[in-house]
């Protein structure tokens, strides 16, 4: 099984591929996409739609893992600004064919670590662990991804 994860952001996206095989996990492709801050809101997800239409063509994932959203009620616009980037993410990823799946960040660092609450360098050096990584996956961003997408593997393999 194919599957892309997804840790969504307006101004940086992260993103990876990974094949989900019988006996292992291996990292097919993992980056960034960067907007202009500069441009109005609707060209820059125009920019997150086209750089993750390119990525499901290029891969055709079976499954696209997106991170919940996480809203702080001190930075409600942020909130606002990041469901609009996961939304065009959703769309292109439903209009691809590919089945979307949420997850919290607690679940996706419990599945990897065993600790919801586990820190941005506890679970670079599980990725890195599990997927027998020369070095820890950076920036945090793609870390992120990374762990969407294996813990998308781990609930699927789960669920068999």
């Amino acid at each position: 099984m194919r599957i892309m994860g997804i840790d969504p952001g307006l101004q940086v996206c992260g993103y990876s591929v990974i094949d989900d095989g019988q006996r292992d996990m291996r990292l097919i492709e993992a980056g960034v996409f960067r907007t202009d801050r500069s441009k109005s809101l609707e060209t820059r997800l125009n920019q997150i739609a086209a750089d993750v239409e390119h990525i499901l063509d290029k891969h055709g994932p079976d499954v696209v893992a997106v991170e919940e959203l996480y809203a702080h009620y001190k930075h409600p616009r942020t909130a606002i600004l990041m469901g609009h980037a996961r939304g065009v993410i959703f769309q292109k990823s439903a209009a691809s064919g590919a089945e979307v799946k949420s997850y919290s960040a607690t679940r996706i660092k419990k599945s990897l670590t065993g600790h919801g609450r586990a820190s941005k360098e506890q679970m670079q050096r599980a990725i890195q662990t599990v997927l027998g990584l020369a070095e820890a996956p950076e920036p945090h961003d793609v870390a992120d991804a990374i762990a969407a997408a294996l813990c998308c593997a781990n609930a699927v393999r789960i669920q068999i």
